[in-house]
């Protein structure tokens, strides 16, 4: 009988569990158990859920654009294929990597949550919180929205004890680094060609009067 293969597992070190362990604290003590902070955080996880936030203003963003007569195709399908591939990316081998195991959350929960079954680590909604922030911000004036937006997805999933702190400053980081590169490698303008030189004028101008070779005019 055949043994499955064990596929190596990069441990997170032993040395985040006293920062994740400080702002879990904090948490409890600050914010968790108030039902406006409760409701907020928990509504904020909810539609971080598989990017919908996301996709959703991407799509009033194209419409925005499309209102103004503004290119918004390729803005719209770049952040939608985007957040696809990065979720297929993250939520598969990155997570399947690390294999790190969720915070323990004890007794009822305050509202109801969707519990995730992959690694901890990174954050999922983190990374696709900042990577569809980037990705939405090009030639937008509502860009520090998309970012504030991105913070408290981020931040509720500590608050809903889904993941540790280190979880969600790894997710933000992979989201700002893909993020990134995403803008690089796609920008929302293709660059255009050469600028062809401007023509030149053929043949010679005129000479005004007077203002010839010496010579030309009776006075010098």
């Amino acid at each position: 009988m055949s043994r499955r293969p064990k596929f190596p597992t990069v441990p997170i070190p032993a040395a985040f569990d006293p920062l994740d362990a400080a702002v879990d604290r904090w948490f409890e003590s600050h914010l968790r158990h108030r039902r406006s902070v409760d409701v907020v955080m928990y509504g904020a996880s909810a539609v971080g859920d598989h990017g919908v936030v996301w996709l959703g203003l991407a799509g009033i963003q194209a419409l925005r654009r499309h209102q103004r007569g503004e290119t918004w195709a390729r803005p719209f399908l770049r952040t939608a294929i985007g957040l696809g591939v990065e979720s297929v990316v993250v939520n598969g081998p990155v997570k399947f990597l690390f294999r790190r195991t969720r915070p323990l959350h004890e007794g009822p929960r305050p509202l109801h949550l969707r519990q995730p079954r992959t690694s901890s680590f990174p954050s999922g909604h983190a990374t696709a919180a900042f990577f569809g922030a980037a990705l939405l911000r090009d030639d937008d004036p509502l860009w520090p929205v998309y970012y504030a937006l991105a913070v408290i997805v981020a931040t509720s999933r500590v608050h809903v004890r889904i993941h540790h702190a280190s979880d969600v400053i790894g997710g933000v980081i992979t989201g700002i680094a893909l993020g990134e590169l995403t803008r690089r490698l796609l920008p929302v303008a293709p660059p255009s060609g050469p600028v062809p030189p401007e023509p030149t004028t053929a043949g010679r101008a005129e000479t005004p009067p007077g203002s010839g070779h010496p010579g030309a005019s009776g006075t010098e």
